[in-house]
């Protein structure tokens, strides 16, 4: 009689259980998965986004200089932080009267002019970057260009021989040159800080990422300072945080890695207001 008392309430447990489990997961995707709608714009934010980034660089990537017109001749070269660089400078409407062109250099084969020997591609990467732009194959748009700019995600490698690696370039005395330093800045769920002060929002700062700091030093270190851009000082000060907004309350980046609309309109401003490349405006 036991054994059936017992049989009995076991079965009516796993009842209960079969008939609460859909309301218990129910209840849980509810609270930590948003809905549907919510998924597909969070999609065609990110999507809107990466097209906004891109955009204006890849209208005049390896596009020739027009050599018969007298405007000065800007050549821009680099990974997504190039890209941003040139919203930056879109955003602040400079260099309106110069003709202004573009190479792309995935972050991944980074920027290198030296024996393949020194390469330091890992071995997924190689397929793409045998594949991708390098200086090597824009030499020739180098040479014709006023002003070289590079801008990238700097590893330590490259970094490391960039000093050779401006050297292997071999710029004319006429020619300026600039290296736009490594940066980190991070973003915030917007949600949680809607209803701070402008204070408090000025005050959000976000610990960089592991190499940073680093490689920023290195760079201090082993560059010419005349064409260093210190990015990092620039905008973040000696420490090792960043802010998260603009001078506007506005967020630098909206995927913790490019820049937003309102972040390259503050980055612009900064770097072309403070550095050496305020003589590219004057």
């Amino acid at each position: 009689m036991k054994l059936i008392k017992h049989s009995i309430a076991l079965f009516c447990v796993v009842v209960l259980n079969l008939i609460l489990m859909p309301i218990i997961f129910a209840d849980t995707t509810i609270r930590t998965i948003p809905s549907t709608a919510s998924n597909a714009q969070q999609i065609n934010d990110k999507n809107t986004h990466g097209e906004y980034v891109r955009k204006r660089f890849l209208q005049i990537m390896k596009k020739p200089f027009d050599m018969d017109d007298q405007k000065r001749k800007i050549l821009i070269i680099g990974d997504s932080h190039a890209q941003d660089f040139l919203n930056s400078i879109a955003e602040n409407n400079l260099l309106t009267n110069s003709q202004i062109r573009t190479r792309y250099i995935p972050t991944r084969c980074q920027i290198f002019l030296g024996a393949k020997s020194n390469r330091k591609w890992i071995k997924e990467d190689i397929g793409l970057c045998e594949k991708s732009d390098k200086l090597e194959l824009a030499k020739t748009q180098i040479a014709n260009a006023d002003v070289i700019i590079l801008a990238a995600m700097w590893r330590k490698w490259t970094t490391i021989q960039l000093p050779q690696t401006l050297a292997n370039l071999k710029i004319s005395p006429e020619q300026k040159i600039f290296v736009i330093g490594r940066r980190s800045f991070s973003s915030v769920h917007k949600k949680n800080n809607v209803l701070l002060s402008k204070d408090i929002l000025r005050a959000i700062r976000k610990e960089v990422d592991i190499h940073q700091i680093e490689i920023n030093k290195l760079m201090i270190k082993t560059l010419d300072q005349r064409i260093f851009i210190n990015t990092h000082k620039l905008v973040c000060g000696s420490g090792t945080n960043c802010p998260v907004y603009t001078d506007r309350f506005k967020m630098i980046t909206l995927d913790g890695g490019h820049l937003s609309q309102d972040g390259a309109r503050f980055l612009g401003d900064i770097l072309f207001g403070r550095s050496q490349l305020s003589a590219l405006i004057q």
